[in-house]
């Protein structure tokens, strides 16, 4: 009998072929790993850079802002916004890794591949007011697209007991996927909520999702990803 969760439909739906989904089920990928006893929130570059200063479709945000994902990640907010609800209300951890503006001496390969990223006016690396920080709040600059590479991320998690790690923000075929990748290796668990994070390239986006589900991650709803936090997590004082 098919369940729930797998009658539930998923970003890739109709893009990976039901061909390849059947080869990756008969080989058992994406066996579920669930979430530990006390997850941390990861809000990953959700700042105007990424975004655009208000909500236009992509090809009127990126003339304003090239490095913008426009009305996509503008969707993603009211999903960010809702688990930084829950995770606050559980006093769980809340972490802001976040693109520091680049200077020329700090430049690299990424930036060679896309030397737009060096044009971002420095309002573009405010956070969005929606889903911004709380002083008390944990913010750590990065240069590179994982949240751990050359960071104190490890650090912190480890020092917060942190055993699972929810991963919202973008890019999802970038940031969030590096990340995702490097929290996997570290042995913590991992869930990106499907809708709380996003990307320029809804292909991109989908395919990403399927092969961190495959692999790295659990990837579910917001929805049903706050049940289980509500359900699973006591409060913490």
């Amino acid at each position: 009998m098919t369940s729930a969760a797998e009658r539930r439909a998923r970003p890739w739906d109709g893009i990976i072929p039901e061909e390849e989904l059947e080869i990756y089920r008969l080989a058992g990928w994406g066996t579920p790993s669930g979430i530990g006893r006390w997850p941390a929130l990861l809000v990953i570059d959700v700042q105007y850079r990424s975004m655009g200063e208000k909500p236009l479709p992509i090809r009127e945000a990126i003339d304003k802002m090239p490095t913008s994902c426009g009305e996509y990640g503008w969707r993603a907010v009211p999903h960010i916004a809702r688990l930084l609800e829950v995770f606050r209300d559980l006093g769980a951890p809340v972490l802001y890794p976040h693109v520091a503006p680049k200077s020329a001496y700090n430049r690299g390969q990424f930036e060679t591949k896309v030397p737009g990223v060096m044009d971002v006016p420095r309002r573009g690396y405010d956070f969005v007011a929606e889903v911004s920080p709380r002083p008390e709040e944990i913010t750590i600059p990065k240069f590179q697209a994982s949240a751990f590479h050359g960071t104190a991320l490890t650090s912190y998690l480890v020092g917060l007991g942190v055993d699972t790690v929810v991963v919202t923000g973008c890019t999802t075929s970038g940031c969030v996927r590096a990340t995702v990748v490097d929290a996997c290796a570290l042995n913590f668990k991992v869930v990106v909520p499907q809708d709380a994070v996003y990307d320029r390239s809804q292909t991109s986006h989908a395919v990403n999702l399927f092969d961190m589900a495959s692999k790295y991650a659990d990837v579910l709803p917001t929805d049903e990803l706050v049940q289980v936090l509500r359900g699973k997590t006591a409060p913490r004082t």
